[in-house]
């Protein structure tokens, strides 16, 4: 199968902490990140591949610092690496501060993805080719990614 840009499959979203997002230190509930998170990984995977995906694993997930109410959220998801049917997708968030503009990396996170047909049986996925430098040292380490998950989840069979 053919290999395409990771820019096909980059998503950008961007989302309003507000209160009903948050816990008593008015900080966002990490469980809101996973949701946003696993949401646009399965829109870049889904972009990449054209199918309907659903999530394998959340293989990743590095909280770095907290977003308060009125933060504003930017993520962005890409298909950085691929298998036969799944793809790995990155997925950071950063938060800026309002008033202020101060921009910091809250969350990063790795999320498999797999690509199914109508009946839900796992189908190829193009591989992929990346654009920038940060994208082309995460593709190379895809490889460790993945033999380390096998290592962890080979005891869980």
């Amino acid at each position: 199968m053919k290999k395409i840009s990771t820019n096909v499959s980059r998503t950008i979203q961007t989302k309003l902490v507000l209160p009903p997002d948050t816990n008593h230190l008015d900080t966002i509930f990490g469980g809101k990140v996973l949701a946003y998170i696993d949401e646009i990984a399965a829109i870049a995977a889904m972009k990449h591949s054209r199918k309907v995906v659903v999530t394998a694993s959340i293989d990743e997930v590095n909280f770095l610092s907290a977003a308060k109410v009125g933060d504003i959220l930017t993520l962005e998801g890409v298909v950085i690496s691929t298998g036969n049917t799944s793809m790995e997708v990155y997925v950071k968030v950063e938060c800026e501060q309002l008033e202020t503009g101060v921009k910091s990396l809250t969350t990063t996170s790795f999320l498999t993805m797999v690509a199914i047909d109508s009946d839900g049986k796992p189908v190829p996925v193009p591989g992929i080719i990346p654009e920038t430098d940060h994208e082309e040292e995460l593709y190379q380490q895809a490889k460790e990614r993945r033999k380390r998950w096998l290592h962890v989840n080979k005891g869980m069979k």
